[in-house]
């Protein structure tokens, strides 16, 4: 086995309090694929800037391998120093590289020439992957690469470190460019790293398991362990288990869908206004809007319900935010009709968190300054009880907004939002700046939102389990052109027959469609031993719930243990056993009812 490129060991570092890292350790082997994950302020661009060499650390070790090439991409890319793109990624290049500038330049799509004065966010990231390609180093350290790429870009760019010979070591929100890209896992928690030999694909499970058994160690210690600081990390844990009732919910709402707006890119609009009365949100017909001569959406017509749940996808400068602007209202269009259903009562998330105000305090932002208690529905509750929810500290909800990292912003311009009285919710872009356990919580928050739901967004996992269908811009490249597409991201892409990766030069450039392959579960047909398994799972699943509950009530007595170790012992293995049955189940159960959705679409 080839040596590491670089070796972290006892790597310790503070920042004046408690150490952010304390002992973590990082090896990265020639061709490793490496997920580092955490919570935010775990630690993770921390290691990743002391492994490429920015950051000393306060103790501890590294050990980079003579004639080893180590390239990081930041978070925030700095181009300030430089005059144009072609000047910044020159100077990246440390020896005469036989690299073919020209051709990197066009395969990202951005031009040597433009100045870094006026570049935009989705500019400086192509800016600084072209430097980083360029570089052709032995090992990657990427700190969120897909910060302001589009999704076709997103899908290209992994395409092209899947192919590429150096190592690469990956912080990143997105599930879907993990689990693609990733064969090992490290996780930092509590300033120490943990090491997991597979990829992300496997970790959020076995994270569960490891948390699992430190809760149940620490009951058989008697230790305290329902303080706020075990509340914070295991009420996310306990909030990502897989719900079979909303997941069927939500496939049952994409199978209203589908009913409801077939054939794909029409709607039947309904003249009988009293049948529509109360169910109607948004109604546009044949709508257009154009900006200096260039058509942004033409002869656009959709019927958006009560209820419904729809997301909105395309290239950076397809036309997201206009297209948007013109459904709720804010724009009006050049041709068509916009109609806004009676009595709505609409709430915007903007993606630069605009109506945050570093001065407030964070309970600011939830009372509108007007005092410490905020009333949710019928109920009234204090601004700290409520703020606990999205993961704050009870002592947080004084501290100012400005001492909020972007991740604790995001989730607080959440909690705003959604404590304002609503019923059709505007998301641009919520997942940014958020960690993957948050985004386990947002994804909670929206799948109990009653109202209806607008949400603009490049994760391709968060739309496949939130959204009932997604509207994109029409893959023939015509100006103008959306369709809407019931179902999740992989459902439209299942839907157009194209294939989802494209080159980073043509991510906004049209994509030719092809015949859509026939899924095999549509081909397959249910034996009896699938039909039986499929009526009786539902009681099975219900009758596991039961006892996991009762075996949970019985192990949350603190006194089992003293009174009767041996029966605490079988009761925990019990719950194991029965909470592994159970995710048995569902699996079994969900497979075998997306199977029977295929073949009743058939």
């Amino acid at each position: 086995m080839a040596p590491p490129l670089l070796t972290l060991d006892g790597i310790r570092l503070s920042f004046g309090g408690e150490p952010v890292l304390n002992g973590a350790a990082l090896a990265i082997e020639p061709e490793a694929r490496i997920a580092l994950v955490g919570r935010n302020g775990s630690g993770k661009s921390t290691l990743l800037k002391i492994a490429a060499g920015l950051v000393e650390a306060d103790a501890g070790t590294r050990f980079l391998n003579p004639g080893a090439t180590i390239a990081y991409l930041p978070q925030e890319p700095d181009l300030s120093r430089h005059e144009t793109v072609g000047a910044y990624v020159e100077a990246g290049l440390a020896r005469a590289h036989d690299v073919h500038l020209g051709r990197l330049f066009d395969e990202f799509g951005i031009s040597p020439d433009l100045r870094c004065a006026t570049l935009s966010g989705g500019e400086t990231r192509r800016a600084a992957l072209v430097r980083l390609f360029a570089a052709d180093p032995d090992a990657m350290l990427l700190d969120e690469p897909t910060n302001h790429l589009d999704l076709p870009a997103i899908e290209a760019l992994e395409e092209r470190l899947a192919g590429s010979r150096a190592a690469v070591v990956l912080i990143s929100h997105d599930r879907r460019f993990l689990e693609t890209l990733t064969t090992r896992t490290v996780w930092i928690d509590r300033g120490r790293t943990r090491f997991l030999d597979r990829g992300f694909k496997e970790f959020e499970a076995w994270r569960d398991k490891v948390l699992e058994e430190e809760e149940t160690a620490a009951h058989k210690l008697d230790r305290k362990i329902l303080d706020e600081e075990h509340w914070v990390r295991y009420g996310v844990t306990a909030r990502r288990k897989r719900n079979v009732r909303r997941m069927r919910e939500l496939g049952e709402l994409r199978r209203a869908a589908r009913e409801r707006k077939l054939p794909v890119g029409t709607v039947a609009f309904s003249v009988n206004e009293a049948a529509q009365s109360g169910k109607r949100v948004v109604l546009a017909e044949r709508v257009s809007k154009s900006f200096s001569g260039r058509a942004i959406v033409h002869d656009f017509s959709v019927e958006i319900a009560r209820g419904d749940r729809v997301g909105i996808v395309g290239p950076n400068g397809a036309g997201k935010t206009t297209l948007l602007r013109l459904l709720t209202g804010e724009l009006a269009p050049d041709d068509g009709c916009v109609t806004l259903g009676a009595g709505l009562q609409m709430i915007t998330l903007d993606q630069r968190r605009a109506s945050l105000r570093d001065d407030d305090r964070v309970a600011d932002a939830i009372t509108d300054g007007r005092g410490d208690w905020v009333t949710i529905g019928a109920e009234k509750r204090h601004v700290a009880s409520y703020l606990k929810d999205f993961l704050f500290s009870p002592e947080q909800w004084r501290t100012p907004v400005s001492a909020l990292s972007g991740g604790e912003r995001g989730r607080l311009a959440l909690a705003a939002a959604l404590a304002k009285p609503s019923n059709l919710l505007v998301l641009d872009e919520p997942t940014n700046d958020l960690d993957l356990e948050t985004l386990d919580l947002l994804e909670e928050l929206v799948a109990d939102y009653q109202g209806t739901l607008l949400i603009v967004s490049h994760d391709r996992d968060f739309l496949n389990k939130t959204v009932t269908s997604i509207i994109a811009p029409d893959p023939g490249g015509r100006d103008g052109q959306w369709t809407e597409y019931a179902g999740g991201y992989d459902d439209m892409t299942a839907q157009r027959g194209a294939p989802p990766r494209a080159a980073l030069k043509t991510a906004g450039a049209p994509v030719p469609p092809r015949a859509p392959a026939e899924s095999p579960a549509a081909r397959a047909k249910l034996s009896f031993k699938e039909k039986f398994a499929l009526e009786q799972l539902p009681a099975r699943m219900d009758a596991l719930t039961t006892e996991i509950a009762a075996l949970k009530a019985a192990l949350a007595d603190p006194t089992l243990f003293d009174r009767d170790a041996k029966a605490f012992a079988e009761k925990a293995k019990a719950l194991e056993e029965a909470e592994a049955a159970l995710a048995r189940a569902e699996e079994e159960w969900l497979t075998l009812e997306m199977k029977r959705e295929a073949l009743a679409a058939e």
